[in-house]
């Protein structure tokens, strides 16, 4: 998942992104916003407590992500009157739902029963895994307030992606299994993958708090799936049917002012759905109705009600929510990547494919609460969609890092970052840091200790450069993105629970952490035992060159966890006759790394970075990509020097390689995280180069984007490989 990092600012990350000082640069063009229009009352009080505290910080945004390159501008000064709430509105929610299905199945075949149950749809949080039944989703409507009256009509139309389980698609679920004495056990199953409503809202207006009634359709769309299990162990299915439902929804709210611009919304509802049959192979009806309830916390940024406030809007893009105490900041991204026909001689399960196009898209919400001086808390909700070329195989540097294997052809909701972050100042120059994404505007001096723990990513606060760190803003490619040996801990989507301190003074900067691994190699779930651990070090050096800044990190990391050894892998393999497997040689082990980072500004809007890594190449690497050593360099350019301040020009190379004996498991059929042919004969090292231009449309950035990849996945049978992408990002 832009601009100059600020120290200690988080960003976006993911397999391969920022956070707390992380892929993202951080905006430094943030400035802090007015209070919100004036004294509140004491229900507003109430509600905005119930908004950030009783929703469980709904909105907490991930860690401190460094900030896109579009300034984050700040609301404009509330004014002395009745807050207006007529006008065209849009908005961004975050809740959980529950509910209940009766079902009913007509006999499968001569001496079959009929069949009846219920699905329980309960509300649940895993937090190691990151799945529950809560979900994320937009809306927009109108508002009009009648003329000398407190009455408040208004009409609203919301769509929401949920997430319950690591399953394709994600989504409110329910299974019952029950037992056909002729055909054997059937488990049945239905699922929620998208919802939404179209609705009429009624409602009283007062200056500080808006309370309605709300009710109108209702929508979902979802599957329902068969599998069959014999007596004799035999499985057949899952058999899969689609459907679209439609329905009544009824539910309450209430919503208060945060600033001029936004209010902030807490709100039940209610959804009835009739009976909807679907017919499975072999004629077996299946019907069921669904009840579906739901509790949210929503925000809305009021447009206004005429064409100066649209035109404004749609041309400079809303602004971020910005208070003492609470903030609310936004980000989409949309990638497109093609790659075309290429020399293949043969494939394999991890094999890059010829002549293919993949896109991604993901929506990041960003909250935050001061809780006490120093104190912040951040909550990030995503919704993601897409997958990347090949499923997000067939090169070690993938050449996106908006990608991961666990992509879905619907959208899903993960809690991707929820952490506090504590700074405690000890002294030194005073400076003002800037509110931005995952960061409110404080005043730190330049000796501190800034302590960080919860669920982030490892790479918010280790590896950071401001010239490479950002699929979402810089480079896509993940080793460009990070140091290709950094094997820092994570879930599938780049993301962990643990702790970090970052002690500053002077020039220099100490910083350690640990970390849960995933319960196995690159898995969607966090160890629930922590038994399997990540501890990570770095030490950086900021300095002057010819007076220009600069700064070196090196950053060292062991992990702790149950992995293969190749040659034991391989060996195996020769006794079995089958391909190299290093899930079956798996034991408790280390894996050892270092790497180095380098960031300098050469002259004013030109910057170099240059990374190298090493790692233990005996053992498979656990989370982030098959490195076992790796050089980078590039460049990035500002626009300025060609009139154009808003653009960016970058280039860079990456070289990757892994030891002899890694290659060797591959040649016997090995698979790893992100590689292997099936073979490899001809080993060599990966090359990879990446150039990309970046430019401002309206109040996006888009990127065009082209990567040179020779001998992907270590194979010089295979290649080269020309990707050609495009990328669209928005933030405020």
């Amino acid at each position: 998942m832009e601009d100059v990092v600020v120290t200690n600012a988080s960003q976006d990350c993911r397999a391969g992104f920022v956070s707390l000082g992380c892929h993202k640069p951080v905006n430094d063009q943030g400035q802090q916003c007015p209070r919100p229009i004036r004294r509140a009352t004491m229900v507003s009080k109430l509600v905005k407590l119930g908004f950030f505290s009783g929703a469980g910080l709904l909105l907490t945004l991930s860690g401190a992500t460094q900030g896109s390159d579009l300034p984050i501008k700040a609301p404009r000064k509330a004014a002395d009157a009745v807050y207006d709430w007529t006008g065209f509105y849009a908005g961004l929610q975050f809740g959980f739902a529950a509910g209940s299905s009766q079902w009913s199945a007509t006999p499968l075949a001569a001496g079959s029963p009929d069949f009846a149950g219920s699905f329980g749809l309960p509300a649940t949080l895993n937090f190691m895994a990151g799945t529950g039944s809560y979900f994320a989703g937009l809306q927009a409507g109108y508002n009009y307030v009648v003329p000398s009256s407190h009455l408040l009509l208004g009409a609203e139309v919301e769509a929401s992606a949920p997430n319950s389980d690591v399953l394709r698609p994600y989504s409110i679920q329910g299974r019952q299994t029950v037992v056909d004495p002729v055909a054997g056990f059937l488990t049945f199953g239905e699922q929620v993958i998208e919802f939404g409503t179209a609705r009429a809202r009624l409602g009283y207006a007062d200056n500080h708090w808006l309370i309605y009634a709300t009710g109108g359709l209702a929508w979902t769309y979802g599957r329902r799936t068969r599998t069959m299990t014999a007596f004799d162990g035999t499985i057949s299915g899952p058999d899969n049917e689609l459907f679209w439902r439609l329905g009544w929804v009824a539910g309450a709210g209430i919503e208060v002012p945060l600033s001029p611009r936004w209010s902030a919304k807490l709100e039940y509802r209610y959804a009835g759905f009739g009976d909807r049959a679907v017919t499975f192979p072999g004629g077996q009806q299946f019907r069921s109705n669904l009840a579906l309830q739901s509790a949210l916390i929503g925000v809305n940024y009021h447009i206004g009600n005429d064409a100066a406030s649209v035109s404004d809007v749609f041309v400079n893009g809303p602004r971020a929510l910005e208070t003492d105490n609470f903030a609310f900041h936004a980000q989409a991204t949309y990638t497109n990547q093609y790659n075309p026909p290429f020399r293949s001689p043969y494939l394999g399960t991890n094999s890059l494919i010829p002549n293919i196009g993949r896109k991604t898209f993901d929506l990041t919400l960003f909250s935050g609460l001061r809780l006490w001086q120093g104190a912040e808390l951040w909550f990030n909700p995503e919704i993601d969609q897409g997958f990347g070329l090949s499923g997000s195989v067939g090169a070690a540097g993938f050449p996106s890092g908006e990608a991961y294997k666990v992509g879905s052809s619907y959208p899903y909701t993960r809690i991707q970052r929820l952490f506090l972050r504590q700074t405690i100042n000890l002294g030194g120059d005073e400076q003002t840091l800037d509110a931005g994404i995952n960061q409110f505007s404080a005043k730190q001096t330049s000796d501190r200790l800034v302590l960080t723990v919860g669920k982030f990513g490892v790479v918010d606060v280790f590896d950071i450069n401001k010239y490479a760190h950002d699929p979402r803003g810089d480079f896509f490619n993940w080793t460009l993105a990070d140091t290709g040996t950094f094997d820092y801990a994570a879930d599938a989507w780049a993301y962990t629970l643990g702790a970090a301190a970052e002690w500053y003074t002077g020039p220099w900067t100490v910083r350690a952490g640990l970390f849960d691994l995933s319960i196995a190699p690159n898995t969607t779930a966090l160890d629930p035992r922590v038994s399997q651990y990540q501890l990570v070090g770095e030490i950086e050096r900021r300095y002057s060159l010819f007076d220009q800044p600069g700064k070196i990190a090196v950053t060292g990391f062991l992990t702790r966890g149950r992995m293969g050894s190749f040659a034991d892998a391989i060996a195996l393999a020769a006794i079995t006759g089958n391909p190299a497997d290093i899930t079956q040689v798996r034991r408790y082990n280390s894996r050892p790394g270092v790497g180095l980072n380098l960031e300098q500004q050469i002259v004013d809007n030109v910057g170099l970075f240059v990374r190298a890594g090493v790692a233990n190449g005996q053992r498979e690497p656990y989370e982030f990509t098959d490195v076992d050593r790796t050089v980078a360099a590039g460049l990035s350019i500002s626009g300025k020097l060609w009139g154009r301040d808003g653009d960016t020009f970058g280039i860079a190379g990456v070289i990757n390689s892994i030891s002899s004996i890694h290659q060797a498991f591959l040649n016997a059929g090995g698979l790893g995280i992100l590689v292997g042919d099936g073979m490899l004969p001809n080993p060599g090292t990966e090359r990879i180069l990446e150039t990309y231009y970046s430019l401002p449309v309206l109040w996006t950035k888009l990127t065009l984007d082209y990567q040179l990849i020779t001998n992907p996945a270590y194979n010089k049978d295979r290649g080269p490989v020309s990707v050609f992408g495009v990328r669209a990002h928005w933030q405020y």
